[in-house]
């Protein structure tokens, strides 16, 4: 389960990093490339302990791909970009995409050694 929470805090450490590199692209901030460094680093540090328990393919998907839908959604709201037909289809696809990776992943199965006493 932390594995999870983990992997969760990588998702909004990137997009916190990522929208803050826009709003820092605008507003002529120094502060905000900074804190895009710190966000960003933190996102990928986060990201590799989730995948000492998740799938890497599972991880990176769900991580690149609720990034990128979130930050595209946020970044319609918050900094008036346009969204096109094109792209909602793209962003469909995508969620698809994730979903027919995580539901291809399975669960590792353990297998127990038997010792054979000589």
């Amino acid at each position: 389960m932390i594995y999870w929470i983990l992997l969760a805090l990588a998702i909004v450490a990137e997009i916190t990093g990522t929208l803050s590199m826009k709003w820092a692209s605008i507003s002529e901030s120094h502060s905000g490339f900074i804190f895009m460094l710190v966000m960003i680093a933190l996102s990928y540090i986060f990201l590799s302990f989730a995948v000492k328990k998740i799938a890497l393919g599972v991880a990176y998907a769900l991580w690149e791909g609720i990034g990128i839908i979130l930050i595209t959604v946020l970044s319609v709201c918050l900094f008036d970009e346009p969204l096109s037909t094109l792209k909602v289809a793209g962003l469909t696809t995508l969620v698809l995409g994730i979903v027919l990776i995580k539901s291809g992943t399975r669960k590792a199965v353990r297998q127990e050694r038997k010792h054979v006493a000589v």
